[in-house]
């Protein structure tokens, strides 16, 4: 039987930062180069910043699987991909305190899709947003319709 490759778009949108945010996951498994499987994931929150929508998205990828996994997150977001690839061992090596000795922002975010790195094989990949990227622009719909039952009249 072959393995399954697993592939998860994230995407955060934001109305206002702070303001109504609403974050969204593509995950697609895929077998001999096709898409055997799809999930939607979404959710929002009324009063939130763009970065910890991007964050929540990650996470949530990553909480959805069942069992240890290789997967490859694709994001349009230069401050996730900047906090897993550059950042986090210094804060980490810092207790969570950013190079100028400030507290790291959404520390527990952070904290907690760290955690998840560490029980499955993660590899990132940056794509550029709004770029016709279609895995991308279907997250993108799915965090902005997240994100309208938050918004107010």
């Amino acid at each position: 039987m072959p393995k399954h490759k697993l592939v998860a778009y994230t995407d955060g949108a934001c109305s206002g930062n702070p303001g109504p945010g609403g974050w969204g996951v593509l995950l697609q498994a895929f077998s001999d180069g096709r898409v055997v499987k799809e999930r939607e994931l979404s959710n929002g929150e009324r009063l939130t910043t763009n970065n910890k929508m991007e964050l929540r998205a990650a996470i949530a990828a990553l909480e959805i699987l069942d069992r240890t996994s290789e997967i490859t997150i694709i994001t349009d977001s230069k401050y996730v991909m900047n906090g897993i690839q550059t950042w986090l061992a210094g804060w980490k090596k810092n207790n969570w305190k950013t190079a100028s000795k400030k507290p790291v922002k959404n520390e527990e975010l952070w904290k907690r899709l760290d955690l998840l790195c560490e029980q499955h094989e993660v590899n990132w990949k940056w794509v550029k947003g709004h770029a016709g990227d279609m895995g991308n622009e279907r997250v993108d719909k799915l965090a902005r319709s997240a994100m309208e039952p938050f918004k107010e009249d």
